[in-house]
C-alpha cells in the first residue's frame, strides 16, 4: 500500500491570505472587522491578526450578503442580528457552495 502524507490544515490563516482567497483587498477585511460584531481575529503579539476557520466562515457570509447579494452594511448588520439561529445554517450552505465551486475548478483544470 502506497504511503499517503496526511495534507497539512493550518490552524490560522494571515489577512493577506484570507484577502486573496476573496480576491478583496486587506483593508476591506480590517473595515468589515470594525463594523461587524461577529468578527473576533485573534491578534499575535505584534499585532497581526489571525484568522480561525471560523473566522473564513463568518467572513464568507459577509461577503455573501455584501457583495453577491447586494445588501448594505446596515442591512447585513440587521440580517445577523435578527436572524442569528439561521446563521449557521447560512454559513454551512456557503461553505457547502465553495466546495462545491472548488470540486468545479479543480475539474475544469483537469481539462
Amino acid at each position: 500500500m502506497p504511503y499517503k502524507e496526511k495534507e497539512i490544515e493550518k490552524r490560522y490563516y494571515t489577512i493577506g491570505e484570507v484577502a486573496e482567497q476573496f480576491n478583496v483587498a486587506t483593508s476591506l477585511i480590517r473595515f468589515w472587522e470594525s463594523e461587524f460584531s461577529i468578527l473576533h481575529p485573534k491578534k499575535n503579539k505584534k499585532g497581526n491578526r489571525q484568522f480561525t476557520k471560523d473566522d473564513i466562515r463568518k467572513l464568507q457570509l459577509i461577503y455573501h450578503l455584501v457583495k453577491e447579494r447586494g445588501f448594505t452594511l446596515q442591512g447585513a448588520k440587521d440580517m445577523l442580528k435578527n436572524n442569528p439561529e439561521s446563521l449557521q445554517d447560512k454559513m454551512e450552505v456557503i461553505e457547502s457552495l465553495s466546495q462545491v465551486k472548488s470540486f468545479l475548478i479543480t475539474l475544469k483544470e483537469g481539462l
